[in-house]
């Protein structure tokens, strides 16, 4: 308790001065709540307003994905250069150094496997990512699947509300069915319902038409998705032309963990996403960097 004698008048109040009230720089959240916005903050970086994301949260509906068959030796040294990692909490327990102080983008949904139909799912305990101090609760959201459309986007605005009540922003993932393409309308139209929902992110696949569309018309970031794995020069062609027409990061795990430099291709993808350099550029970097650790 401080003393009651010796102490200095307060005199410095700014008289004149208006209070400064910064507002927040990520694209839709300026009206969430303290806890959102600094967890939001460490996922984004404040000064690109970008983010690169690690994804491999694979296993929980496809096993021993090629590249994860041993996270702690393919992923965990990956895991400095992320910005945010994105795993279930198996993985988050078992292979993820809990001194590594990477945000959370955590898997909160669970349900079927590749061995059945997907999209049957459901959310876990709020206590259990409590628990882990995850960043972001990761939702998938099957628009546009007859079975399970209102089952997922149920688990949706159960989640939004949870991280509402708890500080904890939601991610919206939305997934492409079999019988679903990958272009502007669709994905304009599932990341829309995503947000309209309440999801604070929504990340989504890159189409190669008027993909500008898409970010334009969802009113919170765009993360995108790698999907399947390409060559290294078109994987950092699709980060930057994402980058170009308005997503707010990246969320690649196929094409990082696979390539033939993980760690390169991470640093490559980082250069593209958070210091604004070309495809060429990035590619050499990737190139120098793996000749440089063979």
């Amino acid at each position: 308790m401080a003393d009651r004698e010796g102490n200095i008048d307060p005199k410095d109040f700014g008289i004149g001065i208006p209070q400064k009230s910064e507002g927040f720089f990520l694209k839709g959240n300026s009206h969430v709540e303290w806890g959102m916005k600094s967890r939001l903050s460490r996922i984004f970086d404040p000064k690109s307003g970008h983010s690169v994301m690690l994804a491999f949260d694979h296993g929980f509906i496809m096993g021993p994905t090629s590249g994860l068959e041993r996270m702690d030796l393919t992923i965990t040294p990956l895991i400095p250069y992320s910005d945010c990692i994105m795993c279930t909490r198996g993985a988050l327990r078992t292979i993820v150094p809990p001194t590594c102080n990477k945000p959370i983008s955590y898997r909160f949904d669970a349900g079927t496997s590749i061995l059945t139909e997907l999209n049957d799912q459901c959310i876990q305990d709020i206590e259990e990512a409590i628990r882990l101090n995850v960043s972001m609760l990761a939702v998938m959201a099957a628009i546009g699947d007859p079975e399970h459309e209102g089952i997922t986007i149920r688990n949706l605005t159960k989640t939004v509300d949870l991280g509402t009540k708890y500080g904890i922003p939601t991610l919206g993932v939305t997934a492409v069915g079999k019988n679903l393409v990958r272009d502007s309308r669709y994905l304009s139209l599932a990341s829309r319902i995503c947000a309209e929902n309440g999801a604070n992110v929504i990340k989504t696949y890159f189409c190669e038409e008027k993909f500008e569309q898409v970010t334009n018309a969802v009113p919170v970031p765009i993360v995108i998705a790698g999907g399947k794995k390409l060559p290294e020069r078109d994987a950092l062609a699709m980060a930057y032309r994402a980058i170009d027409q308005g997503a707010a990061g990246v969320d690649m795990g196929r094409n990082i963990f696979q390539a033939e430099c993980p760690i390169g291709m991470i640093l490559a993808v980082r250069a593209i996403v958070h210091e604004n350099k070309s495809v060429d550029e990035a590619f050499e970097m990737y190139e120098t960097y793996k000749n440089e650790h063979k």
